[in-house]
């Protein structure tokens, strides 16, 4: 293993340290519990938006905690859910008064251990709903999950629901948004290689040097199939047509294609040109992109395909600013 770690142990610790020095002018980070909010929290008056999971996965959440964005993200373990107690505090540190929003991607852990700490912000007055985000699909249940996972459709979920927010819709506003975005985006992975969880030393599965996994997990969970290597337009045809066949699509999309954290961008834009041409060919427009690594798996090589059907008020709520650390205006 080869990682820029001190200690495998501490290395959640260590990066909370680095991302509160370096972004103090928009965050605020608290230890013991760990959680991340807006440098300005609680802003009275609007709603309040917490996400969370495992560690492992930067930019999300913690990237995504700003202006037009979250309120709070609560890091766990690398791959490991976050415990209620932070969560809780990442609550209540962040209720202006008009509720609470979780955003939560399915996995087990996740569910239960936001479920319980909503139940306990409840106890102290603050009103807390849920939206559960489930856009792959690649598998319906898998290692961690009972339903479809939470994967990449999660930022635009926590992009577009945190503008509703910050232009002041109320929690109830702010939760339709979310779910109707929710419902509108599908995603479908594939892995190249494994990633290593530095606490456990070694790649997370084996998969040879000619092989692919199509539908992987961003844990590394199971995905539909291991093919062996093709050309990037075949893998992505296969990625594509999951997409396609889930539901009934029309209209103007967003196309996110995202890297895993060990791909580079020139090969995610090879993936992107070939996918715009296939939803084009099939009747659609896509009037926005989002390529780039913005949910990523370590530093597993692969991608994943995401597609948002848009309406007129999802895409003037995706183009409201933001001001995060990842997606900050300016350099």
């Amino acid at each position: 293993m080869k990682k820029l770690i001190n200690d495998p142990a501490n290395v959640v610790a260590e990066t909370l340290k680095g991302f509160a020095a370096a972004h103090a002018d928009l965050v605020t980070v608290y230890t013991d519990p760990d959680y991340v909010v807006r440098a300005d929290a609680p802003v009275q008056g609007k709603v309040g938006l917490v996400s969370g999971g495992g560690s492992g996965h930067e930019p999300l959440h913690a990237g995504y905690v700003g202006l037009g964005m979250l309120d709070a993200a609560v890091p766990g373990a690398v791959f490991t859910s976050p415990t209620p107690d932070p969560i809780l505090e990442a609550t209540k540190k962040v209720d202006g008064g008009k509720g609470v929003l979780h955003i939560v991607k399915n996995y087990t852990g996740d569910v239960l251990n936001f479920e319980t700490a909503a139940e306990l912000a409840e106890m102290e007055d603050i009103t807390v709903k849920a939206v559960v985000v489930n856009d792959d699909v690649a598998v319906e249940d898998s290692t961690w999950t009972a339903g479809r996972r939470g994967v990449a459709g999660t930022v635009l979920v926590e992009k577009i629901a945190g503008a509703a927010a910050e232009r002041g819709d109320d929690l109830d506003g702010v939760l339709a948004i979310a779910e109707r975005v929710n419902a509108k985006v599908r995603s479908m992975g594939v892995a190249l290689t494994a990633c290593t969880v530095p606490h456990v030393g070694k790649p997370s599965f084996d998969l040879p040097d000619d092989e692919i996994e199509i539908g992987i997990g961003i844990h590394g969970e199971p995905g539909r199939e291991r093919i062996k290597l093709a050309p990037a337009d075949e893998i992505t045809d296969r990625l594509v047509d999951a997409i396609l066949a889930d539901r009934t699509w029309s209209g103007k999309v967003l196309l996110f294609v995202n890297g895993m954290g060990g791909t580079p961008e020139a090969e995610l834009y090879i993936v992107y040109a070939h996918a715009r041409a296939r939803l084009e060919a099939a009747g659609l427009e896509v009037s926005r992109s989002l390529v780039g690594n913005y949910i990523t798996s370590l530093e597993m090589q692969g991608c994943s395909i995401t597609v948002l059907e848009l309406d007129d008020e999802l895409t003037e709520l995706y183009d409201a600013p933001v001001h995060t650390v990842a997606l900050r205006r300016g350099v």
